[in-house]
C-alpha cells in the first residue's frame, strides 16, 4: 500500500510541475481573450443552464440556442452522446464572437452506461484499485460520449441513514472516504486532463451535506468547528489534493450561512487555507434557492454568491440576469465578474478545448469504448465484491445446485432496479437480473420461482415514485394469493432464497425515509416463509443501512447486494453458489432500531460510559447501545483467525515509526479474501477523542490453511488532531492500537507516544 501511495504521489508531483510549467503561458492566453470579452460575454460564462435531448438530438430550453450564439452560455449539463454534443459545440465554437468553447456537464456517479455498483456498495469492496478502475472506466464511456466534465465524486461523510444520499457515498468513515476520494479523483482525471479520455471530476457537496439534520435532503447542517475539521472536511479536502479540478457547493447553511453564498467556506477556507485554483459550481438552482433561505431576493442573491467564491451558477440564471446591472450601478466590484470567468476560462484552458473543443468525440470511439466487453466484466468483478455477508447460520450458505431452490420475491427477475439511484445514462433494459444470470449457469435446475410480493403495496409511496421512473407495478392477485403461492413453493423445497429491498428511487437524492425497515408487505411474506420451518435465505437489494432486527433473529442467512449495477444478477449467483467467496465490509453502521440514529463506531465515550447493571449511564431502557451490524462487519464462508498483535517497540518519538504486527490464518475450508483493519485510540488527550479510528487496511487473500503476516507502520502523522487551539498536532502520552476483522472485533495493544 505504501509503494501505491508512493507511486500516486510521485505521479501528483509530475501533475503539479507540468501544470506550473504551463501557468504562465494559460495566463497569457485567458488574459488576452478577457481583454477582448465585453461584459456580458464575461458573465455568459458563468451561466450553466440543463439542455436536455432526445434520440434526434438536443431539445434546447427556451432561449439557449439564442443565449449561444451571443456567447451567453458557459457550459451545459445533461446533454451527451457525440452527435448532441458536436451539435452544440458546433454552435459555440462557430456561431459566436470569440468562438469559446463549451463545458459539458453531466451526472457520472457511479459509471456512465457500465453501471457499476451505488458508491456505497463499491465503498464496501475496500478495494481502492478497483474503485479507481470503475472511475477510469466511467471516464472513458463519458468523455466518448461528448462529455468532459462529471459531477463526481461524492464525499460527503454520512452518519444517518435516512439520508437517501448514503447511496452516493462512501458512508461514515473520514479516513476511509479520503483515500476513496483520491481514488475516484485520479480514475476520473487520470494525470493529463488534455488527454481525450480524462474528464474534470467536480467534487461534491462541499459541505457537510452528509450531515442534514433527521436525515431529511436539503436541510440545515449545524456543527461545530471542531467536528468539521476532523470528521467532515478532509474527504473534500483530499480529493483537492489529488488534484480535483471543480468543486460543486452544497444545499446546505453552515454556521448560519448556505454553502453557496459562504465567503468563509468557499475562499478561506477552500481556496486560501486549501490552495484550491479550480471551478466552483453551484448544486442546481442553489443560488435562486438562496432567496428561500431568506438572503434577499435574485440581486442580492446572486451578489452574495459571486462575490462568496461561486464560478458558474447551475440552471438559475441569476448571474447572467442580475450580475450586469449591478456592476453598472456600482454594487458589485467587475473584480469578482472577472475573477470567476477567469476560472471557467481556465477550466476549459486545462482541458484542452480551446485545441481541440471535441476532444476526439466521435461515433466511433463511442461504440468501441461504451459497454466495452472489459468494463462489462470489470462491473462483474465490482459487483460480486461489493456483496457483503451478514449472516450465515450453520453455513447454509453457499448453496448447491443440486437442492431443491425456492427463490422467492420481486426482485428475482427484476432488472429495473438492479442499476439503482443516480445511474444517470445507465439502461435498465440491459442489467443482466438473477434469474436470467442463474438459469443460464445451472440450466439443469430443481429451482422454482414465485413473485410472493409486490415490490411495494403503499398506494401513496407507489404514486410518489413512479413518476420519476419507478416503474412499480401491482400484481393482479391478492398479497394473500401471493403469499400462498410462496408458502407452497417453499414447502416444496429444501431452502427458500428470498430477494426483498427497496426500489433504487427509495434511495438517492430527495429519497429520505423516517422508517428503514423492509416494507410491511415484504415483512409479512417472510413471516409467512418462515413459519413453513424451511431454511430462509434473504437477499437485500438497498441503498442504505436498514434496521433487520427481526430478519437477523429468524432468517437462516442475510446477503446484502445494494444496488449491485449491469451485472448484479451476474455477480448474485456467483455468490450464492460459492463461485466467489464474499467479502465485502460494510462502511455504514447498520443501527437496531432508527432511534438509534445517528449511529456510528467512531463515537466519543462519555463520562458516563455504559456499564451493564447501572442504571446511570449512557444507554436505552429497549435497545442495546451496540448496532446490528457495525461498521467494518462481513463474513466469509471461510473463518479468519488473528494472532495477539506484537510491536516492534513500546514507545516511540515524534520522528520515529512503530510498526504492528499480526498473524491472520484462514482456518475455513474456502480460500478467500480478508480486509484487516487497523484502528487507533487516544487515551489522554487535551481534548475528547473518538473511542476508535480507522488509519489503515490490508486486503490478504489467504488459501484454506493457510497463514500470513502482514504489518502496519504508525507514526506521529497518524495520531494527529485538531487540539484545544484547532492546532492539528499529536501530543504525548499513550494510545491504544486495534487490529481485526470489523470495529468491534479487534486484537489490542499499548504504545506510547514521547515528547
Amino acid at each position: 500500500m505504501k509503494t501505491k501511495y508512493l507511486i500516486l504521489l510521485l505521479a501528483l508531483l509530475c501533475c503539479s510541475y507540468s501544470s506550473m510549467a504551463q501557468q504562465p503561458k494559460m495566463d497569457k492566453f485567458i488574459t488576452a481573450l478577457m481583454s477582448r470579452m465585453t461584459l456580458d460575454e464575461k458573465i455568459g460564462q458563468l451561466n450553466l443552464p440543463s439542455v436536455g435531448f432526445d434520440v434526434t438530438g438536443p431539445i434546447l430550453s427556451q432561449g439557449v440556442e439564442e443565449k449561444l450564439e451571443k456567447g451567453l452560455v458557459g457550459g451545459v449539463f445533461n446533454t451527451y452522446t457525440p452527435s448532441a454534443v458536436r451539435k452544440l459545440q458546433n454552435l459555440a465554437v462557430n456561431k459566436t464572437r470569440l468562438k469559446i468553447p463549451l463545458l459539458f456537464g453531466y451526472d457520472v456517479i457511479h459509471g456512465h452506461k457500465t453501471i457499476f455498483p451505488i458508491p456505497l456498495g463499491l465503498a464496501a469492496s475496500w478495494d481502492l484499485p478497483l474503485i479507481e478502475k470503475t472511475a477510469r472506466a466511467a471516464a472513458d464511456e463519458a468523455s466518448a460520449d461528448g462529455l468532459n466534465w462529471v459531477f463526481s465524486p461524492m464525499v460527503d461523510i454520512a452518519r444517518d441513514p435516512r439520508w437517501g444520499r448514503v447511496a452516493e457515498g462512501s458512508g461514515e468513515d473520514t479516513w476511509l472516504g479520503a483515500q476513496i476520494a483520491k481514488a475516484m479523483v485520479m480514475g476520473y482525471q487520470g494525470h493529463d486532463l488534455t488527454k481525450q479520455d480524462a474528464v474534470m471530476a467536480c467534487v461534491k457537496h462541499f459541505a457537510l451535506y452528509g450531515a442534514a439534520e433527521a436525515g431529511r435532503d436539503y436541510n440545515t447542517v449545524d456543527m461545530s468547528e471542531r467536528k468539521m475539521f476532523e470528521m467532515y472536511l478532509p474527504p473534500y479536502k483530499a480529493a483537492i489534493d489529488a488534484g480535483a479540478g471543480s468543486v460543486m457547493s452544497s444545499f446546505n447553511d453552515i454556521n448560519g450561512i448556505p454553502a453557496t453564498a459562504n465567503q468563509w467556506l468557499l475562499t478561506d477556507v477552500l481556496r486560501k487555507q486549501w490552495g484550491f485554483k479550480g471551478l466552483v459550481a453551484t448544486d442546481y438552482t442553489a443560488i435562486l434557492e438562496l432567496m428561500n433561505h431568506g438572503l434577499g431576493d435574485e440581486a442580492q442573491v446572486g451578489k452574495l454568491a459571486l462575490m462568496a467564491g461561486s464560478d458558474m451558477d447551475m440552471v438559475s440564471e441569476i448571474f447572467l440576469n442580475r450580475l450586469k446591472k449591478l456592476v453598472t450601478d456600482k454594487k458589485l466590484d467587475v473584480h469578482y465578474v472577472d475573477q470567476a470567468c477567469r476560472r471557467v476560462l481556465e477550466a476549459k484552458y486545462k482541458l484542452g478545448l480551446f485545441d481541440d473543443p471535441y476532444r476526439g468525440v466521435s461515433e466511433e470511439r463511442a461504440a468501441k469504448e461504451i459497454m466495452s466487453a472489459e468494463k462489462v466484466e470489470l462491473a462483474r468483478t465490482a459487483a460480486a465484491k461489493s456483496i457483503v455477508l451478514l449472516k450465515n447460520l450453520n453455513n447454509i450458505l453457499p448453496l448447491n445446485n443440486q437442492q431443491r431452490i425456492a427463490f422467492i420475491g420481486p426482485l428475482v427477475k427484476d432488472q429495473r432496479n438492479l442499476i439503482g439511484c443516480w445511474s444517470g445514462a445507465g439502461d435498465w433494459k440491459k442489467a443482466t437480473s438473477f434469474w436470467e444470470a442463474l438459469t443460464a449457469q445451472y440450466p439443469q435446475n430443481n429451482f422454482s420461482y414465485a413473485k410472493g410480493a409486490n415490490l411495494i403495496d403503499d398506494p401513496l409511496l407507489v404514486k410518489k415514485l413512479n413518476p420519476h421512473g419507478a416503474a412499480i407495478t401491482a400484481d393482479s392477485r391478492s398479497p394473500k394469493e401471493l403469499i400462498e403461492e410462496a408458502v407452497e413453493h417453499t414447502n416444496k423445497a429444501d431452502v427458500a432464497v428470498v430477494f426483498l429491498g427497496e426500489s433504487a428511487l427509495m434511495s438517492g437524492e430527495a429519497a429520505s425515509r423516517s422508517d428503514i425497515s423492509l416494507p410491511e408487505n415484504q415483512q409479512a411474506l417472510l413471516q409467512a416463509l418462515k413459519a413453513t420451518g424451511k431454511p430462509i435465505v434473504l437477499v437485500l437489494m438497498n441503498g442504505r443501512p436498514l434496521t433487520l432486527q427481526w430478519e437477523d433473529a429468524h432468517l437462516n442467512a442475510i446477503v446484502e447486494t445494494w444496488f449491485a449495477g449491469m451485472k448484479a444478477g451476474n455477480a448474485i449467483a456467483d455468490v450464492l453458489f460459492g463461485k466467489y467467496n464474499p467479502s465485502g465490509k460494510l462502511t455504514m453502521t447498520f443501527p437496531r432500531s432508527v432511534g438509534q440514529i445517528p449511529i456510528y463506531y467512531n463515537a466519543k465515550s462519555t463520562g458516563r460510559p455504559f456499564s451493564e447493571g447501572q442504571k446511570y449511564t449512557t444507554q436505552y431502557l429497549d435497545v442495546p447501545n451496540t448496532p446490528l451490524y457495525p461498521f467494518g462487519y462481513g463474513l466469509s464462508y471461510t473463518h479468519f483467525n488473528y494472532s495477539a498483535i506484537s510491536l516492534n517497540k513500546a514507545s516511540i518519538r515524534p520522528l520515529e515509526k512503530l510498526t504492528a504486527t499480526v498473524t491472520i490464518s484462514n482456518t475455513g475450508k474456502y480460500d478467500g479474501e480478508e480486509t484487516a483493519q487497523l484502528y487507533l485510540h487516544d487515551v489522554v488527550a487535551s481534548v475528547t477523542r473518538p473511542v476508535k479510528e480507522l488509519k489503515g487496511f490490508q486486503k490478504v487473500f489467504l488459501n484454506a490453511g493457510e497463514s500470513k503476516t502482514i504489518s502496519f507502520t504508525i507514526d506521529a502523522e497518524d495520531l494527529k488532531f485538531y487540539n484545544a487551539n484547532m492546532k492539528y498536532t499529536s501530543e504525548p502520552g499513550k494510545f491504544k492500537l486495534f487490529i481485526g476483522t470489523n470495529s468491534q472485533d479487534v486484537k489490542e495493544a499499548e504504545f506510547e507516544l514521547l515528547p
